[in-house]
């Protein structure tokens, strides 16, 4: 594997977001939204000609991160957001993504890779891959925050469990709402956020989420996905601050009555991003290095496919991420 193969020797460990019902959620939703031909291709990549094509695999780079092989993915999943919540809120690529990469570099990275006709049949597999679980993890307000680890230094209190308030945010509240996590959970939930996006609560704000993407510009587009996704940390996620919720005896059923209509906006938001960003894959990439009037020249160079072009400028190695470091990237999803 070549890409980030820079990053091959940490030893890191890794991060969930949303779970494996989160994920399968949003990949279900995308498979809605995409077309036909798209459909077809992302099948062709993945041999999987079944109706989980996208679900099955949403949740391969949690898995692979857990691997020897993997671990240098871990910092992949997430940006660190240095601000200050509650009392603000923004996400700075340059400042905030950290030369060991973050989840804005490898949407841009991956979404490269998975167009580029001239990778290894593996490669692309690997790719878009990679691309439906991180369009899924930049919508995590959680993941778009350097606060705290993410909120996985947040000690709450949740279905009477002791646990952190990434681990509820991912999996316990989702699960809550749904009563499982299973396919047929996943299915299940997904079917109902498309009646929303369709005709329903969100069928007037869907045309905003997917205003001005474009691949061509991933770096930029990812990055303002993932402003979007952290402006919920203060306005939603901790709008008193993580000391308000550490004191409340149990986050169920208050904050969760709170706090569960935006889980359900940002899983709808993410289903039909990635949705309509495979479609661009296909059409601007992949279809087009099919047509007969396609121009060679405009292929990246094969030296620039490993990642090293998305990443900032380097930085001085800020508290916020010598904390994490420390943390080994890891989180605790057990109750």
């Amino acid at each position: 594997m070549i890409s980030y193969v820079f990053l091959g020797l940490a030893l890191l460990q890794g991060v969930h977001a949303w779970g494996v019902l989160g994920h399968a959620t949003i990949a279900y939703i995308a498979q809605n939204y995409v077309t036909s031909q798209t459909a077809s291709w992302a099948k062709g990549v993945l041999n999987d000609t079944s109706d989980n094509y996208l679900a099955s695999i949403a949740s391969f780079a949690d898995q692979f991160r857990a691997t020897a092989a993997g671990a240098w993915s871990a910092p992949l999943h997430f940006i660190d957001a240095e601000d200050n919540p509650p009392t603000s809120c923004d996400v700075n690529f340059n400042r905030d993504c950290g030369a060991t990469g973050c989840v804005v570099s490898a949407i841009a990275n991956y979404t490269q890779r998975a167009g580029d006709g001239r990778l290894t049949a593996a490669n692309i597999a690997e790719a878009l891959k990679f691309v439906v679980h991180f369009v899924g993890d930049v919508t995590q307000p959680l993941h778009d925050e350097a606060f705290e680890a993410g909120g996985n230094g947040i000690s709450v209190h949740f279905m009477g469990f002791n646990d952190n308030l990434h681990s509820d945010w991912d999996t316990f509240m989702p699960e809550e709402l749904i009563g499982g996590s299973s396919l047929a959970d996943a299915r299940s939930w997904a079917n109902t956020l498309i009646a929303e996006i369709d005709s329903g609560s969100f069928a007037s704000q869907k045309a905003s989420w997917i205003a001005g993407d474009n691949t061509a510009n991933a770096t930029a587009t990812a990055t303002r996905w993932a402003t979007d996704g952290n402006a919920l940390v203060c306005s939603v996620v901790m709008p008193q601050g993580a000391a308000a919720l550490s004191a409340m005896s149990d986050l169920f059923p208050g904050y969760y009555n709170q706090v569960i209509g935006t889980i359900e906006l940002q899983i709808a938001k993410g289903g039909f991003r990635l949705g309509n960003w495979l479609n661009m894959i296909f059409a601007k990439e992949v279809a087009r290095r099919r047509s007969l009037d396609f121009d060679e020249s405009e292929l990246v160079p094969e030296s620039e496919l490993d990642g090293h072009g998305f990443l900032p400028e380097p930085q001085p190695l800020s508290r916020a991420k010598m904390a994490r470091a420390a943390l080994g990237y890891g989180c605790d999803h057990q109750h």
